[in-house]
């Protein structure tokens, strides 16, 4: 049994993939899976160290926002990229297709409609993509992160949550070993997602020194800002220094910032607040207010829910950084956030839009919706 996966552009879209893929080796011992991407989008980087033979489409599955040749050049792309999805899915015949929506879907789920090849999609969004409301009527069933997102979306919809990363097997004591914090002293870690965030760097930058004086920092500073977090840790006091921890970027070791933090800082990207949520973890977060504002929905549910707290773009700095971090003087509140976060989590996500799949894939009946809640909200 072939599986064929269609997933790229950001991490919030490669990395659920992932999620499930696992799951499905895990279910599914003997099935084969294939990896569909585009051009420019981190999945060139991450998928084939996973072992998963990945094909590249002559789109991009991250285009550029602002106006440039490619505005007029993407079009053409996808364009070209339906036949070309065509021919591969005629020599391939999956028998299921998977895709965690974006750009990337729109050919390959057309595509699979055309040939009768059962497909599932996933939307993380509370509000659906532009991309995932042109194409979700052909796809053969829907797994999305919010129960309101199936309300604007035809076709039959599950609620299964973000798929994440496995946690099996860590907990924070390890996780705090691994990263070599002691048990004590409070850990703040900043994320901005899969991409580089200018105004969360700045505001470390400007917040350090009083920061540090109530707990550490685990800052995910993106390539471009890491030489320069570097330099200021080393401008630190000595006493200071160690408190401080920059990274470039985190990939298997991401589980152990989590696990061992106790207030995540970031944006409001769907997988991000899945994890955090997995975990019982609180957040403050700062969503990105551009996008068709998708980020701004997915942090209202999660604030509604009393698991995080929001701070909106225009007003994140280094005083509101600190003011979040005052969090950590107030322990009951941090204990609300935590429970409150426990309930919204799923962490069984990935199982539960892995079943949907191999329903599909062996031309079985759809498991219940009802038997699909239970299975995302079960321990992954």
């Amino acid at each position: 049994m072939l599986i064929l996966i269609a997933a790229g552009g950001t991490g919030g879209h490669v990395y659920p993939a992932l999620a499930v893929a696992r799951s499905l080796r895990e279910r599914a011992p003997d099935a084969r899976i294939r990896w569909l991407g585009g051009h420019r989008g981190l999945e060139s980087s991450i998928v084939p160290p996973e072992g998963y033979p990945l094909e590249i489409l002559a789109l991009r599955s991250l285009r550029t926002v602002d106006m440039s040749p490619h505005t007029v050049l993407d079009p053409l792309r996808l364009a070209a990229s339906y036949p070309q999805v065509v021919a591969k899915l005629v020599r391939a015949r999956p028998a299921v297709i998977f895709t965690t929506g974006g750009y990337l879907a729109m050919p390959v789920v057309a595509a699979a409609a055309t040939l009768r090849i059962p497909s599932v999609m996933w939307e993380g969004n509370l509000v659906p993509g532009r991309s995932v409301r042109a194409s979700a009527r052909l796809a053969s069933a829907l797994a999305v992160s919010f129960s309101e997102t199936c309300q604007r979306l035809p076709g039959r919809c599950f609620v299964t949550g973000t798929p994440i990363r496995s946690f099996a097997g860590r907990d924070r004591a390890a996780a705090r070993s691994a990263l070599d914090l002691d048990a004590d002293t409070p850990a703040l870690l900043v994320f901005g997602g899969s991409q580089a965030v200018r105004r969360l760097n700045r505001a470390v930058a400007e917040a350090l020194p009083e920061l540090l004086q109530r707990s550490y920092v685990i800052h995910l500073t993106g390539e471009p800002a890491y030489a320069e977090a570097l330099k200021r840790r080393e401008a630190l006091p000595a006493e200071q220094r160690d408190r401080y921890r920059p990274y470039a970027f985190l990939r298997a070791e991401m589980s152990d910032a989590l696990l061992a933090a106790d207030l995540l800082v970031g944006r409001a990207g769907s997988s991000t607040l899945a994890e955090a949520s997995a975990l019982g973890l609180p957040m403050v977060v700062v969503p990105y207010p551009h996008a068709s504002a998708h980020q701004i929905a997915n942090a209202r549910a999660l604030a509604a829910a009393g698991a995080a707290r929001i701070v909106p773009d225009a007003e994140f700095d280094a005083r509101a950084l600190i003011e979040a971090a005052r969090l950590f003087d107030d322990r009951a509140a941090l204990e609300t956030m935590r429970a409150a976060a426990r309930g919204f989590g799923r962490p069984g996500a990935a199982g539960a839009v892995a079943e949907l799949v191999l329903a599909l894939a062996e031309r079985a009946s759809l498991p219940s919706e009802s038997a699909i809640e239970r299975m995302s909200r079960a321990a992954a």
